[in-house]
């Protein structure tokens, strides 16, 4: 079985995550199954919070985070990621349009898309009209992946994942599944990868 990475477009960790895993999938040989599902969603299954909610009345938890994520960008050389200026931002079309994408073939270059409107030339991607430009200017059929998001069966799919991920421990993104071990975050990326190597 692949391992699966339970994804948001949301969060920034997701896409911090989504630049390390070539390389993992490299050194592998083995690649990640990609699970999009909604992280409010998760949230609301598990009862957990975001980190800047959960946190707020601890600001050096905060400040520790954010400079993890520092460690993290440089350690990895992701350069390219820019704080979205209008974060938070609602990711329920952009993860119905994940599982649209998949029905039309075309799940690669949305999430290569979406992950790079979101974290490195930001857009208010919950903005119907921003989105159809980025969806246009990345060159995906724009209507068709519209009117596929709004269908009852993708609806339904991306609902369906979402309670798979957490009947299978998750309560937060990005989270990976290697069998039936579960991690949660990016700093869990070198488990994962061992985990993978002890079950290739």
């Amino acid at each position: 079985m692949d391992p699966i990475f339970y994804f948001d477009f949301g969060s920034p960790n997701a896409y911090l995550a989504h630049r390390v895993i070539p390389d993992i999938e490299q050194r592998g040989k083995r690649r990640f199954a990609y699970v999009p599902v909604l992280l409010g969603g998760l949230f609301k299954l598990s009862g957990n919070q975001a980190p800047m909610v959960a946190y707020a009345g601890v600001p050096a938890k905060l400040a520790y985070e954010r400079r993890e994520t520092q460690r993290f960008i440089h350690r990895h050389r992701l350069t390219a990621f820019v704080m979205n200026p209008f974060f938070p931002v609602n990711t329920l079309q952009l993860m119905r349009g994940a599982v649209a994408a998949e029905a039309a073939g075309a799940f690669q270059p949305y999430v290569e898309a979406m992950f790079h409107f979101m974290w490195e030339a930001p857009r208010k991607l919950d903005d119907p009209e921003v989105l159809a430009g980025a969806l246009a200017e990345a060159g995906l059929p724009t209507e068709r992946l519209l009117a596929l998001s709004q269908t009852p069966e993708v609806k339904a799919q991306l609902l369906a994942n979402t309670e798979h991920a957490f009947a299978h421990g998750a309560f937060g993104i990005p989270s990976f599944r290697v069998g039936d071990e579960l991690f949660f975050g990016k700093d869990r990326l070198d488990d994962v990868e061992r985990e993978m190597a002890a079950t290739s």
